[in-house]
């Protein structure tokens, strides 16, 4: 998932999410080879309830909301008319009401435009994240370590989620487990009361899981190539030139910007395409020109995002940006930095 906490928000564990816990390279190492849990106050949490709340919202994503299946949940994106991106989010089917999971500082601007589209519908959407918040889960051994923690499920599927059975000592009366959707690897969220978090964060390394901060977190979402709303993704960015190819669905029906949607698929492609690179050099400030080399030199991108991977082969310069299709087989350059694009996942 793209669930980075940032430092200005105050966490449910009764003080800010750690930018790191000491070593940043051993928390990233941990979420690459070993467990590590890490904090998610940064997402809010919004109910939306009322019979008509399936077809109001399948009418405002991107994705399939009108057939998806109870204890399931997709990804999608909020659009302008200009098939533009507004925000994104995951949507999740409880049964008696909808679940959504939105970056904390996209939360106003998206319940914003939902009031704007809500008329004559029975729908309610209310703001839950001061009673419900999340601890993320990730890593190879992240499904040994919950068991460890006493906190037993069945096998689910991306964005599936259950009521586990709870035998840990974290006080936990009822969470939710969330199996994410990153491209690799095994990722959870535990969905509980903000009083929890602090005995469940125990739990989890008591059971063997690393404390892992904000920083390595990034560098955790740079590795996978999946890009932020607000750094990778801006709102004049069109979907299927992020890649998010799992937050659209062609055969819903309507949805707002779904006209602009289904134009780009039928004429083929876009002109430029979100891109991940490996770097010879200095990594390249977000913002900065990608350029091909070739005479005459030509502008051909935007670097969104960037570090320097601490691999266990060594530190590894990467980059995020989007890359105008024709030019990925160019020598390419990033300010001083030589840019090749890269296969994922960067290990």
């Amino acid at each position: 998932m793209t669930a980075t906490t940032e430092s200005q928000i105050v966490s449910n564990r009764g003080e800010r999410p750690e930018p790191d816990f000491g070593d940043t390279r051993a928390e990233f190492r941990a979420l690459l080879s070993q467990c590590g849990v890490y904090d998610l106050s940064g997402r809010a949490k919004v109910s939306v309830t009322g019979e008509d709340r399936v077809r109001w919202l399948n009418g405002m994503a991107s994705n399939n909301i009108r057939d998806l299946a109870v204890g399931h949940g997709v990804y999608a994106f909020l659009l302008n008319a200009q098939g533009r991106i507004q925000a994104d989010l995951y949507v999740y089917n409880l049964g008696d009401s909808l679940m959504l999971d939105i970056a904390r500082r996209q939360k106003d601007k998206v319940l914003s435009h939902f009031d704007k589209f809500i008329i004559m519908d029975d729908v309610e959407v209310k703001d839950v994240s001061e009673t419900l918040t999340a601890v993320g889960v990730a890593g190879p051994r992240a499904q040994e370590v919950l068991r460890q923690a006493g906190i037993e499920s069945p096998d689910l599927a991306p964005l599936q989620f259950c009521s586990p059975t709870c035998n840990c000592d974290c006080g936990c009366v009822q969470c939710t487990l969330v199996r994410g959707d990153k491209p690799t690897g095994t990722y959870y969220e535990i969905w509980l009361a903000p009083d929890k978090v602090r005995s469940t964060w125990d739990a989890l390394v008591a059971a063997g899981a690393t404390s892992v901060g904000t920083h390595a977190a990034e560098l955790s979402r740079i590795s996978l190539g999946i890009p932020q709303f607000g750094v990778d993704i801006r709102e004049r960015d069109l979907p299927q030139e992020t890649g998010q190819t799992r937050a659209l669905n062609f055969t819903k029906g309507c949805y707002l910007g779904q006209e602009i949607v289904e134009r780009i698929r039928s004429r083929g492609a876009v002109h430029r395409q979100f891109t991940t690179f490996k770097v010879e050099g200095t990594p390249p400030e977000p913002g900065t020109k990608i350029v091909a080399t070739e005479k005459p030199e030509k502008e051909v991108g935007e670097i969104t995002s960037s570090a320097i991977l601490p691999l266990p082969g060594g530190d590894t310069p990467v980059a995020l940006g989007y890359l105008r299709r024709e030019a990925a087989g160019k020598e390419l350059l990033a300010g001083s930095a030589k840019l090749k694009v890269a296969v994922l996942p960067i290990a």
